[in-house]
């Protein structure tokens, strides 16, 4: 499976690949136009008349010195082609996974963890460079080298020939014994660098919590126990093999050949098998074989590598996206309809139970409830991050499954809590929310979400650079900035999970009075902890446990005394103390 995987993989460039082998073949075949000529000077001087020698020299100087050009012609050629098709190869792979990643539903990017994403598109590409740009050209140049050099010596003597390749076939038994077990090793450490990957990414993004508290806890401790989990399948691997492999490494040495060589070689000269001049050759040309051994054995560990790399991408290539419409169908408005909704995100257990609703235009709808009630969760049903397992959405009176994603999603604005910056300009930053905007309409949504004022003390403005960290925008001044492409969109449906939680008090009035503005003729979801950010909602959603178990206004829910009222007291005599 994982070679049909690699086969498939590099079905693009397999031409380059094949004309990249035979460049790889005949660089090889030449590279060992020198040592033969070598050999065969030295055979010349020792057996033929020195008037009658000069010609066949110089000869033979001209067939290694061709061969060395050609060798370097070769290789270079061979090299060029290669990176050329690992750079095109690469890039359509990138590509397909960057689109693949975009149609996932995001419980598998969510479960797969972003260390798992980032292993396809870092290490495995990488694996993969290895394989294309050098592992092939390595295992084909060395595989004809030991085939031209071995050729060559069974003309000069086949006894002492196999004599030499016995060293290399012993050499050979002694690295399978080593490798028997290498898929399962490899396995194994592969999948503790997967969790390396995964806790140092979690660490990094924890790191502030990790210095506030002076300790991981967790986080090191998982980090911890994959990196004892790697050294300890390391330490397996290397205990299993290291007899075998240090009697393939000793075996392949040029020094080892050299003596078997020299031993039987004298012995033949002594019962006049062979002649001096015979023996030179095994001495120039066999001792250079164990050279070409190593890059074979490199190379085939690379082609091992990026055929199990081939595969975990491939796996992440292969993945079912959502389904798309046959036949989409475009929505009558935006009325959103929850019908009965289930969503359980491991089939047997129910985020969402029978969850009904209607949201009309013009109107703000408020989820609200203890942490995991589900708030979020029917949030990201409505953009289709995830399918519905009963029931049904609907927009505009089509089920959400039955909409284009780029229909759908061009009908919404998403303001999420985890803001989101890409490392580029304030303008371009806003401008996502319609990429086609003009600098004006830019700086009317950053009017509009109260933040234009922040954005002209900022170095450079509009042309400030953000990241990751902001570019010094505080977190409610982060969030701001997000809410303003939502209006520069112009989508008539908009959701906010937890929008105004990180805002200060003159922020959070600033942006309520914007998203009033908003809200105008427009379906507005919004998703909140601090129940006084939502009191003038159309309508209040409670959420508990999955379950909508209250619904109303502000005053309504109040006087019925539920969840809802509770809560609203418990925060009032919170934010009184």
């Amino acid at each position: 499976m994982r070679s049909d995987a690699l086969a498939r993989l590099l079905r693009p460039v397999r031409t380059q690949l094949f004309v990249c082998a035979l460049l790889s073949a005949i660089g090889a075949a030449a590279g060992f136009a020198p040592y033969i000529a070598v050999a065969e000077i030295a055979r010349v001087l020792l057996t033929a008349p020195a008037a009658g020698a000069a010609a066949t020299v110089w000869t033979w100087v001209g067939i290694g010195m061709g061969g060395a050009c050609l060798r370097l012609v070769m290789v270079f050629a061979s090299s060029r082609l290669g990176h050329y098709a690992d750079a095109a190869l690469l890039h359509d792979i990138r590509v397909r996974i960057i689109r693949q990643l975009g149609v996932l539903p995001l419980g598998w990017i969510r479960a797969s963890g972003s260390g798992a994403v980032k292993k396809r598109m870092t290490n495995d590409l990488e694996e993969m460079h290895e394989l294309i740009a050098h592992a092939l050209g390595q295992v084909v140049g060395a595989v004809i080298a030991i085939v031209v050099g071995f050729t060559y010596l069974v003309f000069v003597d086949w006894r002492m020939a196999l004599i030499t390749m016995a060293v290399l076939l012993l050499m050979g038994i002694c690295y399978q014994i080593a490798m028997r077990s290498i898929s399962t090793h490899m396995a194994r450490l592969l999948a503790a660098e997967r969790r390396i990957s995964a806790a140092s990414v979690e660490y990094a993004d924890g790191i502030a919590v990790v210095k506030a508290f002076g300790t991981g806890g967790r986080i090191m401790d998982r980090f911890a126990a994959a990196v004892h989990e790697h050294t300890v399948a390391m330490r397996i691997w290397v205990t299993e093999t290291r007899y075998s492999s240090a009697a393939s490494r000793l075996l392949s040495s040029e020094m080892t050949v050299l003596g078997a060589v020299m031993v039987a070689g004298l012995w033949f000269v002594s019962k006049d098998w062979l002649t001096m001049a015979d023996l030179l050759p095994f001495l120039v040309v066999g001792i250079g074989l164990p050279t070409s051994i190593m890059p074979a054995i490199q190379g085939s560990q690379g082609v091992r590598k990026g055929r199990l790399a081939a595969s975990h991408i491939e796996d992440l290539l292969s993945r079912e996206p959502l389904p798309e419409p046959a036949q989409p169908k475009q929505p009558a408005g935006h009325r959103i309809e929850l019908d009965h909704v289930f969503f359980s995100y491991d089939g047997v257990t129910n985020a969402l139970t029978d969850i009904s609703a209607v949201c009309e235009p013009g109107t703000v709808t408020a989820l609200v409830g203890p942490s995991g009630a589900g708030k979020s969760t029917l949030a990201n049903l409505l953009p289709r991050f995830y399918d519905v397992t009963g029931g049904a959405i609907r927009i505009g009176g089509a089920d959400v499954r039955d909409i284009s994603s780029e229909t759908l999603l061009s009908s919404m604005s998403l303001v999420f809590q985890d803001v989101v910056l890409l490392r580029d300009t304030v303008t371009e930053n806003i401008r996502i929310g319609r990429p086609g905007a003009s600098d004006e309409e830019v700086r009317e949504a950053a009017r509009a979400a109260h933040i234009h004022h922040v954005i002209e003390r900022l170095p450079r403005g509009y042309d400030t650079i953000l990241g990751a960290g902001g570019g010094g925008l505080s977190g409610g001044e982060r969030q701001r900035l997000t809410i303003a492409r939502a209006i520069l969109s112009g989508a008539p449906i908009i959701v906010l999970d937890e929008a105004t939680a990180s805002l200060d008090p003159d922020g959070e009035t600033a942006v309520q009075d914007a998203l009033a503005e908003l809200a105008v003729g427009k379906t507005v979801i919004v998703i909140a902890h601090r129940l006084h950010t939502i009191k003038n909602a159309d309508q209040i959603l409670v959420l508990n446990d999955g379950h909508l178990v209250e619904r109303g206004t502000h005053d309504e829910l109040l006087a019925r005394d539920g969840l809802y009222a509770r809560m609203w007291r418990a925060q009032q005599k919170g934010e009184s103390l």
